[in-house]
Formats: C-alpha cells, structure tokens, sequence
C-alpha cells in the first residue's frame, strides 16, 4: 500500500522540483496526487513501495536539514550586507502597501476590542 511522503501545499515549486529530482536520483519509486478544483484531495508525493519507506524519509530528513542550513548561511548572508528586508526598508520600497496592511490591523483590533469597550461601561 502507498504510503504518504511529502506534501506539496505550501511548498514553493523549487522546493517540490528539489524533492522530485532528489527522490528520483534515489530511485524511489512515486507518485504524486493534486488536491483538485475542490481542495477535496492532498498535493502529495507518495512512495508506492512501503520498503522503501526508511530510506526514502531519511534521504528526505537530510535533504531538509541541508535545506535549512543554507537557508540560514543566506540570511545570515544578506544580514550582514545590510540587504535583510526590515519595516522601514519596506516602508520607503511599497510606502501605500505597509500604510494600508497598517490601516487594516488597526481596524481589526478596533472591531475586536470595541465590544469589551462598551461592556466596561454599562
């Protein structure tokens, strides 16, 4: 019986050709499902052979780990050149986009504290 290996939703298409091309070069033997037009399903990689089960979600654990730590080397990286994204980088870059995300949380605290307001009242 197939077994599920990697879900797809919320992976970035890299990341999902990455985990493709790496299980294939393992010779694991997959398939993948789609969710459908209902989101009824589950975007899915999945192992056909439950032998291969161990091997295949080890080679995936470190594919992962290798994953993350680049991940960190480039923050890291792009932290110390100075190219890190901050608040007010993205302030000056999309000025009316971060006033109206700003705008929005204000409203939504405001229509979430406003009834306990009026309670204190009474």
């Amino acid at each position: 019986m197939a077994e599920l290996l990697f879900r797809l939703r919320h992976v970035t298409d890299e990341e999902a050709m990455e985990v493709r091309d790496l299980l294939a070069a393992h010779g694991f033997d997959t398939y993948e499902t789609q969710a459908g037009f209902f989101r009824l399903g589950v975007d899915a990689i999945w192992l056909r052979n439950p032998y291969q089960h161990d091997a295949a979600v080890a080679a995936l654990n470190a594919y992962q780990a290798g994953r993350l730590e680049r991940a960190q080397r480039e923050h890291q990286a792009a932290a110390e050149r100075g190219e890190q994204m901050t608040l007010w980088k993205r302030l000056a870059a999309h000025p009316l986009q971060v006033v109206l995300v700003l705008l929005a949380v204000g409203l939504i605290v405001a229509l979430t504290v406003l009834p306990f307001l009026g309670l204190s009242r009474s």
